[in-house]
């Protein structure tokens, strides 16, 4: 029997990440599922979220979070806000490591039509996207923009101001790819704390043209659609949707890398078992190819292609149609489970700190800990991290406001 639900509240950004509001009380056939927002999340909700649960004789609530740090911080403070988050590979794999993560019970869900190496023991892959360098078609003219990371990064054949990431995910990748590195050699070289540096020493000799560092896919579009920046790292997806409403954006899939989205549960979640249903009715591929008709994300199942339950002239906009996915990098989520950790400590202070002094950083303060995305647990601690970087003549980053600095400030 469909029940009435509270609205659950998320509370403001303290220093210390983002706290939650009080617990709220939901019956036994709802579940809460957290997601990124905007266009994407309209997608889901439409395509998947909504016509599942209706299926299923269950009510879902949704809401936004800001990614695996806000379900890392809820397993480690007890509390209990979400039931399913959605979330990049390399995000499932980082919280996988970090033991935040439920492991997957795949004799209930069904991903024997996945393309291959599309879920993982933590995460159900929804759909696959692509990180790409979207330029603005009135600076550069349609076709005549940076095709390939070189280009992004080549300030002098393609001057004009750039946007990118403020989070580590998906922006080291492209530094190597404009310093030269093939794409089958990018995580053999990011896999020491030396890529790592080569990485973001490419990025620092870009910085004085980064304009902005953005925090999420509905900024990124916008930028376009307001002709702000000319030209982003970001979502392809969120591009399409923003030429859609007029944006005048285009990008290369030359440019791309590929990544899965997909669903996880938090370690100790009460609402387990219907959680893991509620996954496997997501996985079918009715869903997916409804899904795919609001933001060209293709599907993870392949029997949407084999019952063609898409169009064609559809199909070919999605970043896993053969002819897109050739020329792309694949995200590896063994790279994250491995070096997110010091990635994330970098998030927040790559340019204040080396990898290596990053590591000794937090070893000396100990009440920090990147195991948690936000970084700090307490503002107390942060204020006295921050006082005692600027003593020792460090740059001056206000880590009370981070995000709004960038991580590579």
């Amino acid at each position: 029997m469909k029940k009435t639900i509270m609205k659950s509240a998320i509370g403001g950004l303290a220093a210390a990440g983002l706290m939650f509001s009080a617990a709220v009380s939901y019956a036994d056939d709802t579940l809460r599922i957290v997601s990124w927002g905007g266009a994407y999340q309209k997608g889901q909700s439409l395509g998947i979220f909504q016509p599942a649960a209706k299926a299923m004789g269950i009510t879902v609530k949704e809401d936004t979070y800001g990614g695996i740090s806000d379900v890392k911080l809820m397993v480690k403070s007890g509390a209990d806000k979400f039931d399913i988050f959605s979330s990049g590979a390399g995000s499932c794999a980082s919280g996988a490591a970090e033991g935040v993560l439920e492991k997957l019970d795949y004799s209930v869900i069904d991903v024997s039509n996945h393309l291959p190496g599309m879920y993982s023991d933590y995460c159900a892959g929804a759909d696959i996207f692509s990180v790409v360098a979207a330029y603005n078609t009135e600076t550069y003219g349609e076709g005549n923009g940076p095709k390939t990371w070189a280009d992004f990064y080549d300030v002098e054949k393609f001057p004009g101001t750039r946007a990118m990431r403020n989070k580590v995910d998906g922006q080291l990748e492209t530094a190597l790819l404009a310093d030269g590195v093939p794409k089958e050699q990018v995580y053999e070289v990011l896999d020491s704390e030396e890529g790592i540096e080569r990485a973001l020493d490419k990025i620092r000799s870009i910085k004085p043209h980064i304009a902005v560092w953005w925090s999420s896919g509905a900024q990124h579009a916008q930028l376009m659609k307001d002709g702000e920046v000319d030209m982003t790292t970001g979502w392809n997806g969120r591009f399409d949707v923003a030429k859609e409403d007029g944006a005048k954006v285009a990008y290369d899939w030359q440019s791309g890398i590929m990544d899965w989205e997909g669903y996880g549960i938090p370690k100790g979640a009460k609402n387990k078992d219907l959680a893991m249903k509620y996954i496997a009715e997501m996985m079918k591929p009715e869903y997916m190819a409804e899904f795919a008709k609001y933001i060209t994300y293709g599907p993870t199942n392949g029997k949407v292609y084999e019952l063609g339950l898409m169009e064609e002239s559809r199909a070919r906009m999605m970043p896993s149609h053969p002819d897109n996915a050739k020329y792309q990098l694949t995200i590896s989520q063994e790279w994250y489970a491995k070096w997110r950790t010091i990635a994330i400590c970098n998030d927040e202070k790559y340019g204040l700190l080396s990898a290596k002094e990053c590591q000794k950083f937090f070893k000396d303060h100990p009440c920090l800990t990147p195991t948690a995305y936000s970084g700090p647990h307490s503002p107390a601690c942060l204020s006295k991290l921050w006082k005692t970087a600027i003593g020792e003549g460090r740059r001056n980053i206000d880590f009370n406001n981070y995000p709004k600095n960038g991580w590579w400030n």
